[in-house]
């Protein structure tokens, strides 16, 4: 490792020799080319190839050894299943970003200068600390089901309020569809604290002056929520939903470790891990990564739009 450091660092020198030893407007040139020429370089071989080479992929075989032409697709798009995991991926996008930015943006506007601030924004900020893997075992002992036999006490807490409360303890990571809302709550847990975080700081960026005239007008509470920190804040908003909805389309570690995408709770990105290095089926497999691609450009396109907009204004 050690000595590839060095060897990358002492081709970097002697890049930066060679172009310094150019002149006039052609070293203009060759200096703008020694810096950009490398980044697009392992953009081509690490981003551009292997987008290429998935997307031919999905019109093979599995073995790769013909083409099916759009069979690969027809299968995603007409198998129970495979629909199954298009509507949860689906469930997951339309929920998790909007109620993750609406419990941070909520939450950032109650702390907003109060006195317990730094410690009310640590609580919902420490999730983001744990890991996919980490916060999924958490919510595992959370939804923990042990059946009503004899003397058998719950640990699971959910379940532990529900025989306090005289109900029956529920299997919340077996019974569809439901499931799939426990699992998503598991990712709201963990985004809630970023989006609290980047919704808080543009809270912050509001002009004390444009405050201070629009209580002056009689606006309060919920008007100066609604008329001035939503529309001041917008731009954040954005970036918070978009960066949460790209998270939120590329979820794998939850589903894979509470689930393993069983009882009907399975999305893309776990299928395209199943298809792709368990069943062998690396055309599906490079399919449902083409769909997943397809899914997040749109997304990305948007908040870069939307980025120029604000930086137009």
């Amino acid at each position: 490792m050690a000595l590839a450091v060095v060897v990358f660092l002492a081709l970097i020198a002697l890049v930066l020799f060679l172009i310094g030893r150019i002149s006039g407007r052609r070293g203009d040139r060759a200096v703008a080319l020694g810096f950009v020429g490398p980044t697009l370089l392992l953009v081509a071989v690490g981003l551009v190839y292997p987008a290429l080479r998935t997307i031919l992929q999905s019109f093979q075989q599995a073995d790769g050894s013909g083409f099916v032409g759009l069979d690969n697709y027809q299968f995603i798009f007409t198998n129970s299943d495979q629909l199954t995991v298009l509507r949860n991926t689906a469930l997951w996008v339309v929920v998790t970003p909007f109620v993750a930015t609406g419990i941070g943006l909520v939450y950032a506007v109650l702390i907003d200068r109060a006195r317990v601030e730094a410690f009310a924004k640590a609580l919902i900020f420490l999730p983001m600390a744990i890991s996919f893997v980490g916060a999924s075992i958490i919510w595992k002992f959370v939804y923990e089901f042990r059946p009503e036999q004899g003397n058998i006490q719950q640990i699971g807490l959910l379940n532990q309020v529900l025989v306090w409360l005289g109900f029956s303890p529920q299997q919340f990571l077996v019974n569809a569809p439901w499931n799939t809302l426990f699992l998503i709550a598991v990712m709201i847990w963990v985004q809630a604290g970023f989006a609290m975080t980047v919704l808080s700081a543009a809270i912050k960026a509001i002009p004390d002056d444009i405050i201070e005239a629009a209580r002056l007008d009689g606006v309060s509470g919920v008007g100066l929520f609604r008329h001035i920190t939503v529309p001041s804040i917008r731009p954040a908003l954005v970036v918070v939903l978009t960066t949460i909805g790209i998270a939120t389309l590329k979820v794998f570690d939850i589903v894979r470790t509470m689930t393993g995408g069983q009882f009907d709770t399975n999305v893309v990105a776990n299928e395209f891990y199943t298809q792709a290095f368990r069943a062998d089926q690396g055309g599906i497999g490079a399919a449902l990564a083409v769909v997943l691609f397809a899914l997040v450009v749109p997304i990305v396109a948007y908040n870069i739009r939307q980025l120029r907009a604000s930086e137009a204004r």
